[in-house]
């Protein structure tokens, strides 16, 4: 038996795949890429004579028995897919046949779009006495929600929002986050794309109006949306600063400053 890499891609960009997902793409003898979301320049690191499989049409079960037939024949199988492999991906459940049949797993993380947004829209998602949390979420539709996580519950937090799988719902979102207590002025960040060459759109707007500026771009699909108290804070003053770089705060290798 082989070993199964499950391999983050990135958001996009193939440069933001990490050098061991490259060097575990060279060493592949077998890839399944999830041709739908991962974009092709990520197999540049593949040897000639790898076989490369698309799995954009393929369910589950299939998926499944392709992983379990290439490990069965080859050294190193890798199944690239986008951002990182443990967040809204299905590790688990190609996993758990993997392991019933005594095959090595090995995961790989990948970039999530949630950082990719933020750095390709220039902001922090936290912020020093404003906010220290960040909560990844999606809103329910075919994948159903716990109950214990409804939106409105996690946006009454006030923290930032990493709102992934969710652009088809903008109105409702934004219609949620003001009955959860945000600002009708409040602004967001929409990513279509975060990273992919050439197809990268940052859009930006307020609650009130993000749906409006969403469909008037046409993006329907492949976005995260950001909602945080952070955001636009490089173009006002400062609440409170981090104590990371303050002279008057000890640190291991440098001491406090009194002046």
């Amino acid at each position: 038996m082989g070993k199964v890499w499950f391999v983050g891609a990135g958001p996009g960009a193939p440069d933001l795949i990490t050098v061991r997902g490259t060097r575990l793409l060279a060493e592949a003898d077998a890839i399944l890429y999830t041709g739908s979301l991962v974009a092709e320049t990520a197999l540049q690191w593949a040897s000639p004579e790898c076989e490369i499989a698309d799995s954009k049409s393929m369910d589950l079960a299939q998926v499944t028995e392709w992983l379990l037939d290439r490990a069965a024949r080859c050294q190193t199988v890798v199944r690239l897919q986008t951002g990182d492999p443990t967040l809204y991906g299905v590790v688990a459940e190609l996993a758990r046949p993997l392991d019933a049949a005594g095959v090595e797993v090995g995961i790989v993380p990948g970039v999530s779009s949630a950082m990719a947004s933020a750095a390709a829209a220039g902001e922090c998602l936290t912020l020093p006495e404003v906010t220290q949390t960040v909560i990844f979420t999606r809103v329910s539709e075919r994948t159903k929600m716990p109950e214990r996580e409804h939106f409105a519950g996690l946006a009454a937090h006030g923290c930032t929002l990493c709102i992934f799988l969710s652009i088809e719902r903008i109105e409702s979102i934004a219609q949620t986050l003001e009955e959860a207590g945000w600002a009708a002025d409040a602004p967001v960040v929409v990513v279509h794309k975060a990273t992919w060459p050439g197809e990268e759109l940052v859009l930006r707007g307020t609650i009130a109006d993000i749906a409006v500026r969403c469909r008037e771009a046409k993006v329907e699909r492949q976005a995260l949306i950001l909602v945080s108290p952070a955001l636009g804070a490089r173009q006002r003053a400062p609440r409170a600063t981090s104590k990371l770089y303050d002279a008057s705060f000890p640190r291991r290798f440098r001491p406090a400053r009194e002046d």
